[in-house]
């Protein structure tokens, strides 16, 4: 920074000493004389040194002091933006790295709940099935129970009736003696009295 006052500090200096420069070369005519730094009126070199001066001076009081202090200002706040972006960008990785995981695992949670809704509908499916199978097996079996006791009823039923049929004929033989017409003839009543207790 300093480097940069100074190059602008040669180049008012050279520019206030221009004048003279040229006033000693007006003086000198057309021929070819030689120009000197030094050359001049001493006068005219004090006030422009002193001009100089003066614009340095008020320059340094008014001028390079708040230009200085804009752009330290200015350096101290791109430096802290950066490091503030800094923060964040670390902030928003750790930040997606946590929901990454949070995310992960609860795919993983997901997957174990559908998996385990798989097994249970699986054993109650099973336990479904075999119920089933149970219930159509007694219902089977109460099917056959109840079909032969109905075929034992009618069994004794028909039994009951032919021990009646067989009583009541032999009663009749025993009464009178039988001739065919009369052997007809009682097969044809207990044919009717079976027929009545149908």
């Amino acid at each position: 920074m300093e480097t940069n006052w100074t190059r602008f500090g040669a180049v008012i200096l050279s520019a206030g000493l221009q004048p003279s420069l040229l006033v000693a070369a007006s003086e000198g005519g057309h021929g070819e004389a030689e120009v000197s730094l030094f050359a001049g009126d001493l006068g005219n070199a004090f006030w422009t040194l002193l001009i100089f001066l003066l614009v340095l001076g008020v320059l340094a009081k008014f001028a390079w002091g708040p230009v200085l202090k804009g752009l330290q200002k200015r350096e101290a706040f791109i430096r802290d933006s950066l490091l503030s972006a800094k923060q964040q960008n670390e902030q928003a990785q750790r930040q997606l790295a946590e929901y990454t995981e949070k995310l992960n695992k609860a795919r993983e949670e997901a997957t174990a709940i559908v998996e385990e809704g798989r097994r249970d509908a699986e054993e109650v499916r099973k336990r479904i099935v075999a119920e089933a199978k149970a219930e159509a097996e007694a219902a089977v079996r109460r099917a056959k129970k109840d079909i032969e006791l109905a075929r034992d009823a009618a069994v004794k039923q028909l039994h009951d009736q032919t021990i009646l049929l067989a009583t009541s004929i032999a009663g009749k033989i025993v009464r009178q003696e039988l001739k065919p017409q009369d052997h007809a003839r009682l097969m044809d009543e207990a044919l009717q009295e079976m027929g009545g207790l149908n």
